[in-house]
């Protein structure tokens, strides 16, 4: 079973990722449960979503504290948030960063990092920093454990504020093309 935390600011949209992203591993049959977070719910404010899924059902209904891949969608949420907390060994990162990953300073436990700058992409796609489809392609890049199709069709039942499909899908396109993955050769434990 793998477990998965998102972590972004209020408005970014990391609950809606979590949902397309359960979405789309559905509709490659895996079983799902997307477990989204609600704080203060503010604009601007650490938010944090949460995703578990797995081949099997899953009977598993707690929060999730031992993620095994850590998203973040805003750069600058590593700053008042320990993205990192409970990781364990053999750990995943997909950040939305414009560093290279052997830049990142990550825990001994992570052995591999993806980055995307997504914000770039997302002023370049939206005019706007709104970086969660992106990430979700980043994702899916890192990962390999959900396809850029899968993504695609779960856009197509989303509903989106401001942006249309065809930007969203240009967006998750552009985040699994533009994502660089570094294996750290740290093993799992």
């Amino acid at each position: 079973m793998h477990e998965v935390r998102i972590h972004g600011r209020g408005g970014q949209g990391a609950v809606l990722a979590s949902a397309i992203l359960a979405t789309a591993l559905v509709e490659e049959g895996r079983h799902v449960m997307a477990i989204p977070a609600f704080g203060f719910e503010r604009r601007g404010a650490p938010v944090v979503a949460f995703l578990r899924f797995d081949d099997r059902v899953i009977r598993q209904v707690t929060n999730i504290y031992k993620p095994d891949m850590v998203m973040v969608i805003d750069p600058t949420v590593a700053r008042s948030v320990d993205v990192f907390a409970g990781t364990p060994a053999g750990s995943l990162l997909v950040q939305a960063t414009q560093k290279a990953a052997t830049e990142l300073v990550v825990p001994a436990n992570v052995s591999r990092v993806a980055v995307c700058n997504a914000v770039h992409i997302a002023l370049d796609v939206f005019k706007r920093p709104i970086t969660n489809t992106i990430m979700l392609g980043a994702f899916a890049k890192a990962t390999g454990l959900v396809s850029v199709a899968s993504l695609e069709r779960a856009l197509e039942h989303t509903d989106f504020r401001d942006a249309g499909l065809a930007q969203n899908i240009e967006a998750v396109r552009r985040g699994f093309a533009e994502t660089s993955v570094l294996d750290l050769g740290r093993a799992a434990a």
